[in-house]
Formats: C-alpha cells, sequence, structure tokens
C-alpha cells in the first residue's frame, strides 16, 4: 500500500498532471457556475480530450472538472437564485437571502471555505480509509437504503416555516408524486405518462429545479413590480466584502465539520450522491440549531449555506470509493468517468489499489491540490463575481431566463422539457403566492425514486412481506431514529402548549390573589 501511495504521489505531481488538475478546475469552476450545465455536462465535455492523455491524466483532469463544477455550482444558487447544478440547490434557500441583505461576498467567501474543507476532510479521509469504506457500503442491503430515504423524508421539516409543517408534508408528497412518472422501476411499464412518450423517461430534477426556483423567482420579481428598477438598490462596496470576523468563525466551524465528515459517508453509499448529502447536512444542521438560530434557516442563515456547501464538496469525493473500490458509479456523473475508465482498458474494483497503483492514488491525491487549486482560483475572482448583483433588473431578468432554458435544453436538447418547465413554474407560483414552501417538493422527488426502488427490491427478497423493517438490526435501528425524528416536534409542540397553559394559569391564580389582597384591605 505505502509503495501505491508513493506512486501515486509521484504521478500526482508531475508537471503535466498538475496543469490536467488546473485546468480541470478552472474549466469545472466556469461550466459549473452556469445555470443548468453542472458535472454531467462538463465531463460529457471533457471526455474527447481526454481521449489521447494517458489514464492517470484524463481521469485526474475529469476528477477536477467533477467537484470543480460543484465548487463553482454555488455561485449562480447565491447570486441568482438559479442554481448551477442540482447539488447546489439547497445553497440557494439561505445564500441567495444573503447576497439580498448586500452580503454577497460574505456568502460567495463562505461557500468557497466551506467546500474546501469538504473537499479536503473528504480527500484525506478517501486516503486512508478507502478500501474499509468499501466494505461498509456493501455491508448496506435494500432495507437500509429504504430506511435511509424514509429518514431522510423526516427532515421536512427542516424546509418549512414556523406553523408550516402540514404544507411541506403536503409538498413532500407532491414531490413524491411526480417522482412516480415514468417507466416502473421493477416492471419496466409506463405509468401517469399521458400515453406521452417524452415522459417515459420522468421529469428531470434539473428541469424542476430551475422551474421552482429560478422562473418562480423571476415571475414573483415581475409580480412585486421590482423589475422596473432601473438602479441597482445595492451598496457596491458591501458586495466584495469576504471577511467572517471571529464570532461567525466559531458560528460555522462545527457545522462545516460535522457536514464535511456526514457528506462524505453519504457519498460513500452507491446511488446517494452530492445532491442527497446537501439535503440531509441542511436538515440535520437545522434540526441541531438552537431555537432561536432555527427561526434563522432559509433567511440568510450562515449555518444554513455552510452545511450543504461542505456536504455536497465532500460527498463527491466520497463518491469516488464505490467508484475506484468497487466499480460502481454512485451517481450520474461517476457513471460517465466509470465508462471512460474502461475506455482507458482499466477495470475500476478491488483489485484497481494493486494492478493500476498509480491511477488509484493519484487521482485521490491530486483531489487535495484540486481543493487548493479551487480556493485559490475562486477567492480572488469573489469581489467581481458579486457585481453581477448590480446589473439593472430590467437586463438580469432576460438573462437568468435564458440561462435557465439554455441550461434545461442542453440537457436533452428536447422542446418538451422547456414546455414542462413552464407549466412547473405555473404551478410553483400560485403554490408560492399560496406561502407553500418548494424545498420539501424537490426532496421529496430526490428521494422519491431511490426510497420506490429500494422497497421494491427489499419486498421482492422477502416474498411481500414487510418483515424486512424489522429482520436486520441496522434497517430497524434507523426505522426507529426517523420515527424519533418525525415525533419530536409534536412532542415538543405540545410541551410547549402545556408549559403555556401553566404559565397562564400560574398568572391568573397571582392576579385573583392580588385582587384578595386589595378587596381585603
Amino acid at each position: 500500500m505505502f509503495d501505491g501511495m508513493m506512486s501515486g504521489l509521484t504521478t500526482a505531481f508531475m508537471p503535466f498532471n498538475l496543469l490536467m488538475v488546473v485546468v480541470g478546475c478552472f474549466a469545472g469552476t466556469f461550466i459549473g457556475m452556469l445555470p443548468g450545465l453542472g458535472p454531467i455536462s462538463a465531463i460529457a465535455l471533457m471526455i474527447p480530450i481526454t481521449y489521447g492523455l494517458d489514464p492517470s491524466s484524463g481521469i485526474i483532469l475529469m476528477a477536477g472538472v467533477y467537484y470543480g463544477a460543484i465548487f463553482g455550482g454555488s455561485t449562480s444558487s447565491i447570486l441568482i437564485n438559479a442554481p448551477g447544478c442540482a447539488s447546489t440547490v439547497v445553497t440557494a434557500f439561505d445564500g441567495y437571502p444573503l447576497a439580498q441583505k448586500n452580503q454577497a461576498g460574505k456568502a460567495l467567501a463562505l461557500a468557497a471555505y466551506s467546500s474546501f474543507t469538504g473537499g479536503t476532510v473528504g480527500a484525506i479521509i478517501l486516503l486512508f480509509a478507502a478500501p474499509a469504506l468499501a466494505k461498509v457500503s456493501l455491508s448496506f442491503q435494500s432495507s437500509d437504503y429504504f430506511a435511509l430515504m424514509v429518514l431522510g423524508l423526516t427532515a421536512v421539516a427542516a424546509f418549512s416555516g414556523k406553523g408550516q409543517v402540514l404544507k411541506a408534508l403536503m409538498m413532500t408528497v407532491f414531490g413524491l408524486m411526480i417522482a412516480m412518472v415514468g417507466n416502473d422501476v421493477m416492471t419496466g411499464i409506463p405509468r401517469f405518462t399521458f400515453d406521452n412518450i417524452n415522459l417515459i423517461d420522468g421529469i428531470s430534477f434539473l428541469l424542476l429545479a430551475m422551474a421552482t426556483f429560478a422562473l418562480t423567482e423571476v415571475i414573483m420579481t415581475v409580480l412585486r413590480g421590482e423589475h422596473k428598477e432601473e438602479e441597482p438598490q445595492m451598496d457596491m462596496n458591501s458586495l466584495g466584502s469576504m471577511k467572517l470576523n471571529k464570532e461567525e468563525v466559531k458560528h460555522v466551524a462545527p457545522t462545516i465539520a460535522r457536514s464535511s465528515v456526514f457528506g462524505f459517508l453519504v457519498g460513500v453509499l452507491p446511488g446517494a450522491g452530492a445532491t442527497i448529502a446537501s439535503f440531509l447536512s441542511y436538515g440535520m444542521e437545522r434540526n441541531l440549531a438552537p431555537k432561536a438560530e432555527k427561526a434563522k434557516f432559509g433567511k440568510g442563515a450562515l449555518r444554513g449555506l455552510a452545511a450543504p456547501e461542505s456536504a455536497n464538496n465532500a460527498a463527491s469525493t466520497g463518491s469516488f470509493v464505490p467508484l475506484l473500490t468497487l466499480g460502481i458509479p454512485g451517481s450520474g456523473t461517476t457513471a460517465i468517468m466509470l465508462g471512460a475508465l474502461i475506455a482507458y482498458g482499466i477495470q475500476p474494483g478491488p483489485r484497481l489499489f494493486v494492478d493500476n497503483p498509480d491511477v488509484f492514488w493519484s487521482v485521490i491525491i491530486s483531489m487535495y491540490f484540486g481543493n487548493l487549486v479551487l480556493l485559490i482560483l475562486n477567492l480572488p475572482l469573489i469581489p467581481y463575481i458579486s457585481r453581477l448583483l448590480v446589473i439593472p433588473r430590467p437586463i438580469l431578468i432576460p438573462l437568468i431566463l435564458f440561462f435557465s432554458i439554455t441550461g434545461v435544453y442542453l440537457v436533452s436538447f428536447n422542446a418538451f422539457d422547456i414546455h414542462m418547465m413552464v407549466i412547473i413554474t405555473v404551478i410553483a407560483t400560485f403554490l408560492k403566492l399560496l406561502n407553500f414552501p418548494m424545498a420539501p417538493m424537490l426532496l421529496g422527488f430526490i428521494l422519491g425514486d431511490i426510497l420506490e426502488k429500494n422497497l421494491s427490491r427489499s419486498l421482492t427478497l422477502s416474498d411481500g412481506s414487510y418483515s424486512f423493517l424489522w429482520e436486520r438490526p441496522l434497517t430497524l435501528s434507523i426505522m426507529i431514529i426517523a420515527a424519533l425524528a418525525l415525533l419530536m416536534p409534536l412532542v415538543t409542540a405540545v410541551l410547549e402548549k402545556r408549559k403555556q397553559k401553566s404559565a397562564q394559569v400560574t398568572l391568573t391564580e397571582l392576579n385573583d390573589g392580588e385582587a384578595r389582597l386589595k378587596a381585603g384591605e
């Protein structure tokens, strides 16, 4: 193992491979900033370039593009509420409100620091624990994945404001319903497609995210009359401020540490990926936050921005564990990279770090250097990128529309997706006017597909019986935690009402006592 690591170190720090890291990070960051494109599009564009390269150089380049796109995807989420890729949707929840408060520079800087820390922590864990973690990911069965997705759905309360839990649950169910559109995962029979061939593959998450965030925000801006503002309303000096004071650093440091480790562990699980990691880490942080801090989530909370940014970068690093050690792609992006590895004549799997140690270890070691490059590339650009916000609204709104529609079209090259995006935008705008939260719908949509697949497999393996829920200790433990997480808000609400009633009774008794004393006098 030590010899392999030294071989990988030598390969990773070859001048050409260092150049590939820089090129990959720069290209990934730029493509990630464009709404709708994301890492899959970025890597697809890089594949023809890598054909003539050495396998190590090619995979290092594509890896740099991958985590570069994740790193850069937060920019459009924060500045214009148009997620650069699926895994940065959650970044918009608190990043965009911060930008509206004249704190775009601080939001972008915090996203950069969180992304760097998450990616670095992931790279270090990957370096020392990849083979061991591969065994852990193999121990997860369909029933465990099902329980994990149920636990993820209980985080719906984290995406709802005060008094909106019922609305959040309704939107989660709506998201699950949308996830059911398309071919049945077990039988392959089309359902809810209305005999339209364009719906056989279901509805794209990117399409849904762009419709419910970017386009809906544009329409809400027009309805509020803000599109007529010719002059920017923000202070130019405050846009470029990137400083975090000591109190803010102390405030977000535990969040970044927790979310980095948590995101990496989620990324290790095949099929989970950076998007799910960002949603789950956001929910976890909000549930861990004190009552006063919870109210700030969704309105510009620093912890709400740091958590998903740390988690999605750590998860993108963690997704290389099943890819390299098991030959199992953990996401659509790593599936493309798996195809590239096979095209090079390299078979990912348990023997990769024995047969091709230079490829295995050089990719892992280059990740740390890549995260450092990303930080150096992005921090100096923040004051200039932030200036995007001072573009007059009459110009900015058409640009958001152009990038959103183009981004969705470039994924499928199907005009039907644009029509569907318009329909979803109209529905989302109507729901937003009724004060329904959009995030629970996206959570239900993301987890719905994985939930259904693993439920179907578990039922098949248990001959149609639901005994799989308690047969495995791990499944049972996760389901118990999910039940507790679901009941805790209800129990807390009941206890608070009782406290309020007892306080009112005590106050009434005191008032009665005072009245009697005055009457006695």
